[in-house]
């Protein structure tokens, strides 16, 4: 694996100490822990905000998980895009309508550990149905899924249980949500 933010040495640290502190200042608690597992999708819902990525850094931090995400590839270019890439970053063409649930179960099933954060909504704003395409990369990985979240309302950030699926995607999907259905995000609206 890359360095990253989560792995850099002497300046990991350092960072987990200012996030664990600032979360505490701003009134966030963090919640749960980690699965002992190599690799998963993480669910980041609800997705509502800019904000969430900062927040899901500092989950990360304080959880010490080696996070990755799938980012827009425009936030991939210059003069910024090295930021993104350390932060765990891996970059998607969305442009292309095709292919990237392929494309990252080869990069699931090609390396020893990921732990994959994915916002199922697939956007920040108001959706009445979530994007499919993290139960498809676990299902095709055969990895589970750990619920994370932000709620808002209660200004909590954390992490949920692991879910297993099913051969039944639209229980496993309905069971999923329904651990979200008392959350709000930052941005409710």
């Amino acid at each position: 694996m890359k360095m990253t933010i989560f792995s850099t040495p002497l300046l990991t640290p350092l960072l987990r100490f200012v996030s664990q502190l600032i979360l505490r200042m701003i009134g966030w608690r963090v919640v749960g822990q980690v699965p002992d597992h190599p690799k998963y999708i993480w669910i980041g819902a609800p997705h509502t905000s800019n904000w969430d990525f900062m927040l899901m850094l500092a989950l990360g931090l304080c959880l010490r998980s080696k996070l990755q995400f799938m980012g827009k590839a425009e936030l991939f270019r210059s003069p910024f895009g090295f930021f993104f890439y350390w932060c765990g970053g891996i970059p998607v063409d969305r442009s292309k309508s095709t292919g990237m649930v392929e494309q990252m179960i080869k990069v699931v099933q090609d390396t020893d550990e990921i732990n994959l954060a994915i916002a199922p909504e697939g956007t920040r704003d108001q959706v009445n149905k979530w994007k499919s395409g993290f139960y498809h990369i676990a299902k095709g990985a055969d990895i589970p899924i750990v619920l994370g979240f932000v709620d808002g309302k209660r200004k909590v950030v954390g992490v949920g249980e692991i879910f297993n699926l099913t051969d039944d995607m639209e229980t496993d999907m309905k069971n999923i949500q329904a651990f979200y259905a008392e959350m709000e995000g930052i941005n409710p609206r």
